[in-house]
């Protein structure tokens, strides 16, 4: 079935936390229930979300992102010489600060001795696999990772414990590597590297972000190219591996905007994934003409319909972009999505549960009447 992932209906991960799971995960952290109790909480609300999954149509499913915090983070916690802490002023997102934890080094990066948590949250949605439906694992990419601790305001903190950028993407490829190793050996065949290092080099404010001058934009992008393409070097044949681009979503808003141009020739040619799901629900993203650069063994996901809003996009307005962009990649390598999660952090955009089905009902009967309902 890896084969045809992405499959032509897709979901990028994750969903909005029922209630239950956000009263449960308060009452953890307030100390009114143990571990054993906020998992069997999360376990019956995952389960319960793979059902209404598989019942929207999508052949590939995820646990909903429902036992993390945020999107990224929390598979970094999971490392050995990474800590955190509850912010004081979240990171500068576009009319609201993203209040999540900052997270920094406090020691050279480890493999955990029990392995890493996020293998034993695969293994439980593992077991709803079957013929037709395939489970799907949503992980930072590795540039991701460096870029949480190597830009220049973290370096003073990060450099305690490496000399050089190299030293540490040295570790982070071994990380990578072996958490690869260890997902695989537990079964899974769906791994999708999530990405908004893309989305800050597209940005007007590149130079300041990753603290370079014009010129330099290139090799910076070269690093963190062959960052990822190192860390998923010689992954087994049957483990498909994508990625995700976004520009940042948090409780609808964002962090950057712009077109592709500038890291196209970069990521869409030359990252070594099988597929690449890209933002366009908006100008923000710019035009399709950056997909000419898009290689032909890759696939291209167009997330066409917004999640951070619950008004429901015209039908015949997202088949006239497919055909748009069906100029660049051919028809029949493109497949459909909503641009990115329902809730990349806890808190969630601001739509409802029934709203963010509705956006994936839509998405469904695009993609059955572009491409056809067997092959959606």
């Amino acid at each position: 079935m890896t084969a045809s992932v992405p499959f032509r209906f897709e979901a990028v991960g994750s969903y909005l936390r029922p209630q239950a799971l956000r009263e449960a995960r308060r009452a953890f952290e307030a100390g009114a229930i143990d571990r054993d109790q906020l998992t069997a909480v999360e376990d019956e609300a995952i389960t319960q979300l793979v059902t209404r999954q598989k019942e929207a149509g999508l052949r590939a499913f995820t646990d909903g992102e429902f036992r993390r915090s945020t999107w990224h983070l929390d598979f970094m916690w999971g490392f050995e010489g990474v800590s955190h802490r509850p912010t004081e002023t979240g990171l500068p997102f576009v009319g609201e600060a993203a209040l999540i934890d900052d997270t920094f080094l406090t020691g050279r990066l480890g493999y955990p001795a029990k392995g890493h948590p996020f293998v034993q949250h695969f293994a439980f949605i593992r077991q709803f696999e079957d013929a037709d439906h395939v489970a799907k694992l949503t992980i930072p990419a590795p540039a991701q990772f460096l870029k949480q601790f190597d830009l220049p305001p973290a370096w003073p903190q990060t450099s305690r414990f490496y000399a050089s950028r190299e030293e540490l993407t040295e570790d982070v490829v071994r990380l990578y590597r072996r958490f690869i190793a260890e997902a695989y050996a537990a079964g899974l065949r769906n791994l999708q590297l999530d990405d908004c290092t893309w989305g800050a080099f597209v940005d007007p404010k590149a130079t300041t972000l990753f603290g370079c001058s014009e010129d330099r934009l290139a090799d910076e992008l070269e690093f963190y190219l062959q960052a990822n393409n190192h860390a998923i070097a010689d992954h087994p044949d049957d483990l498909a591996i994508t990625s995700h681009v976004c520009r940042g979503n948090y409780h609808s808003t964002y962090f950057s905007t712009g077109a592709y141009d500038r890291v196209s020739s970069h990521l869409f040619a030359r990252e070594n994934v099988s597929a690449l799901y890209l933002e366009f629900d908006d100008e923000r993203s710019g035009g399709f003409a950056p997909l000419r650069h898009v290689s032909d063994d890759k696939r291209v996901v167009l997330g066409l319909i917004t999640t951070k809003s619950p008004k429901l996009e015209s039908k015949e307005a997202i088949k006239a972009r497919i055909a748009e962009a069906a100029q660049f990649v051919p028809l029949e390598r493109l497949c459909l999505s909503p641009q990115c999660g329902f809730a990349s952090c806890e808190v969630g955009n601001k739509l409802t549960e029934q709203e963010q089905w509705a956006k994936l009902a839509l998405v469904r009967q695009i993609a059955e009447e572009v491409w056809g309902p067997q092959d959606a």
